[in-house]
């Protein structure tokens, strides 16, 4: 038997313009990062840059800019807003140049049970990858059976996908410390990749064996 997907359904598609338009404005570039080194830095790889970590997606979009389609997305889905002037949740984080922080901003998006709600950040992942160019998608699970289930989505609808996006090859795998190289494959990659972790997976990253530990180091 083989399942058909409807890659029409409206209220599918709202959810995952409410994501993508999040980052209207974007410019579809060359990844941040590149492993290679490419001299002058023109042709296919122009505008990577050789690094250790890998290549990244890189975020554009000025922040005023964010949380002006933030808002409007807000307004759209009628969602009240204390305070529509304030800034957008984020995090700090400490990896640019010389440590100095940055802000990244997170966001939460809802959608009742029974609606699809894998099918479409499966969705939003391809979206964004042909829109924006990102390529580096990781995908957090509350327990092993999730996890599980997540992989049968990516197996079930993979053909799916490429239907709609033209052939657009990726690779999914699940997150294991033990398999280093497999991980640096992720961080190196110019393909579209998809991590799927269960959260326990993670947080035995930091108070699990010493090798273990060491693994994600060494990444």
């Amino acid at each position: 038997m083989k399942l058909q997907f409807d890659a029409n359904q409206q209220f599918q598609l709202d959810a995952v313009a409410a994501v993508t338009d999040l980052f209207d404005g974007q410019p579809q570039g060359a990844p941040e990062y590149a492993v290679i080194k490419m001299g002058a830095g023109t042709g296919l790889y122009a505008g990577q840059q050789q690094t250790e970590l890998g290549a990244g997606n890189q975020l554009l979009v000025a922040e005023s800019k964010l949380l002006a389609s933030t808002r409007a997305l807000q307004t759209l889905n009628d969602i009240e807003v204390a305070d529509p002037a304030a800034a957008l949740e984020a995090w700090e984080l400490f990896d640019g140049p010389a440590n100095q922080s940055r802000s990244c901003p997170h966001f939460s998006v809802e959608m009742e049970t029974g609606t699809g709600k894998t099918y479409v950040y499966l969705r939003s992942i391809f979206e964004l990858s042909r829109r924006y160019g990102f390529q580096k998608f990781i995908i957090v699970v509350p327990s092993v059976a999730i996890r599980e289930g997540v992989l049968k989505n990516i197996e079930i609808t993979a053909e799916h996908f490429r239907a709609l996006y033209n052939n657009l090859s990726f690779e999914s795998f699940v997150y294991d410390a033990k398999k280093v190289n497999r991980l640096r494959q992720f961080a190196a990659s110019n393909m579209l990749q998809i991590l799927i972790i269960n959260i326990d997976a993670f947080r035995k990253n930091f108070t699990g064996t010493e090798d273990e530990q060491k693994s994600k180091r060494d990444l």
